[in-house]
């Protein structure tokens, strides 16, 4: 009798594959990858593409003539309006392209990078943290493809926006900019947003979990654009030690220089190839860095639903209220310059004379005050949406198949939510008051612009409200929770100095609140606010039990 041999799977060990055999199933990877986020890639990518488009349009329309351009440079050539916009050579001659690449650019980049730094992120350390990426990798799949294939999806949203911006600004027809200038311009974002994609892919191989993966990312994200604003500020050459400080030197529509992309481009395949290099020296579904032991018992509070839900939340809280602590001590240093710095540029003291109050200064304050709410606003949206990531890791089955609840479990969330929103604005109006008192030599400004902070707490619990609505109803809709703190930004924020009707500032809750400290204090809507943000709870715990668990 013939006998046939059964096939031997071909085994290989870590770190010594064939190299063909690598990326193996790259391509349909890609494919899945690409169809799993055809929602999420064009908002992102029209999103940032028609920011920058708006605001071209936006900068010919407010300041139209050379005179209005050159006040407003002159006004922006002092060291915190340059940390906050970018080099002091785009001032020289200040037309519409200049002003645009000056005040965007470097924004556009930071934001390229966030977007990436998710796409990264979902794609592997996401998949491996829920367990997919075993199943994954059962089949005819290489130790690299998953990686590369998730860089691959990171590049095609870049690329796409970089050919956005480099089709649509020259598009607008306007004097200056050039169809060589925009081409650099969305050039300059796409390397952004590549270089943190491959920052992201070494993140995703030191730790074991999703969210630690994104911080560490975001950490470096915020590090160069520190490193670049303390450069531009002090004119001393630091921010050639930031990828961003590089691709704001190309100076597109002014110089159009397109060498200072060779160093970024180097530095991002440098950075990939570690990414894949540090692949290889790990297990599936670890980290390079152990994970540390807990403790042998846990306190009785761990036990309860807010207990548990204040464990899992307490990095993004700690992390958000030192960003919004800092954030707010750099506006509250600009107070005293406030008058001196704006005196010149009357497009902006008309805006800020339409919020009220005594002073520019107080004006000035309340305005960027709405820029920390938003800020906040998010933290509000990522922490909401926390039950959700639960849900779909399949962590809280096994919860709710105890004596928790779901009102309870979901509920706890929402509480640690509600009072993280709280601790974030506390420590925005801390750091906003003590740098305010400071550069002001008022100490009464302390408890007046902490009161500004902590007034917009029920807009975020505003927002909570609406996402954990989402959530309850429409847990695959939950996208729509960044509706109010993006409509927020753009109302609240751009609307004045664009002269947008004021009407639209009212349907957002961030334009309920008074704005502190330019206006008087008003009880009405806060309470009207907290009882909106009720409702919305409510409503998300009555949809979250009857609807079904994944």
């Amino acid at each position: 009798m013939t006998t046939t041999a059964a096939p031997t799977a071909h085994r290989t060990e870590p770190g010594r594959a064939d190299e063909g055999a690598t990326l193996t199933g790259t391509a349909v990877l890609l494919r899945f990858a690409l169809r799993r986020d055809r929602a999420r890639l064009p908002v992102w990518v029209l999103g940032l593409g028609l920011l920058a488009i708006a605001s071209a349009n936006s900068v010919r329309t407010v300041y139209p003539t050379a005179a209005d351009r050159a006040s407003i440079a002159h006004g922006s050539d002092n060291p915190a309006l340059l940390a906050m916009s970018g080099p002091a050579h785009y001032l020289a001659d200040y037309s519409w392209g200049a002003m645009l690449s000056h005040r965007l650019l470097g924004l556009l980049a930071v934001l390229a990078g966030l977007m990436s730094v998710l796409i990264v992120t979902r794609h592997t350390r996401a998949e491996e943290e829920g367990g997919r990426a075993e199943l994954v990798r059962s089949a005819a799949v290489g130790r690299h493809a998953q990686l590369a294939a998730a860089l691959a999806t990171a590049a095609v949203a870049d690329l796409a926006l970089g050919l956005l911006l480099a089709v649509g600004l020259p598009g607008l027809g306007i004097p200056g900019l050039t169809t060589g200038g925009a081409l650099l311009y969305g050039a300059a974002t796409a390397v952004g947003g590549l270089l943190f994609a491959s920052v992201a892919a070494v993140a995703v191989q030191v730790t074991a979990h999703t969210r630690t993966a994104s911080g560490l990312a975001l950490a470096a994200l915020g590090a160069a654009y520190a490193l670049r604003a303390a450069g531009d500020a002090a004119e001393n050459g630091l921010s050639w030690a930031s990828p961003i400080g590089w691709l704001q030197r190309t100076y597109p529509f002014v110089d159009d220089r397109w060498w200072p992309l060779l160093p970024a481009l180097a530095l991002t395949v440098a950075t990939a190839a570690a990414g894949f290099l540090l692949s290889t020296r790990r297990d599936l579904g670890a980290g390079l860095r152990a994970t540390r032991p807990g403790p042998a018992t846990g306190s009785p509070f761990l036990g309860t639903s807010l207990g548990l839900a204040l464990r899992l939340h307490r990095g993004l809280i700690g992390g958000f209220a030192v960003a919004l602590l800092l954030l707010g001590a750099m506006y509250g240093s600009l107070l005293g310059n406030a008058d001196s710095m704006l005196k010149d540029v009357d497009q902006i003291r008309e805006a800020l004379a339409r919020l009220g109050g005594h002073t520019l200064a107080d004006s000035f304050a309340a305005l960027t005050m709405l820029v920390v709410a938003v800020v906040g606003g998010v933290y509000a949206v990522l922490a909401t949406l926390r039950p959700r990531a639960e849900e779909s890791a399949g962590r809280a089955v096994p919860v709710l198949a105890t004596g928790v609840s779901r009102s309870g479990w979901l509920g706890g969330h929402l509480a640690a939510a509600l009072l993280g929103s709280t601790a974030v604005m506390l420590a925005a109006g801390v750091g906003f008051g003590l740098a305010g008192a400071l550069s002001t030599g008022d100490a009464g400004v302390f408890l007046r612009l902490a009161g500004a902070a902590l007034a917009f707490t029920p807009a975020l619990w505003v927002t909570v409200g609406f996402a954990a609505a989402v959530y309850g109803w429409l847990p695959r809709a939950t996208p729509l929770a960044w509706i109010v703190p993006a409509y927020a930004f753009v109302i609240g924020y751009l609307g004045p100095l664009l002269k947008l009707p004021s009407g639209l500032d009212g349907l957002s809750p961030f334009g309920r609140v008074p704005r502190l400290p330019a206006a008087a204090m008003d009880w009405t809507p806060l309470a009207a606010l907290t009882l909106v943000a009720a409702a919305l709870i409510a409503l998300a715990l009555a949809g979250f039990r009857r609807r079904d668990v994944e």
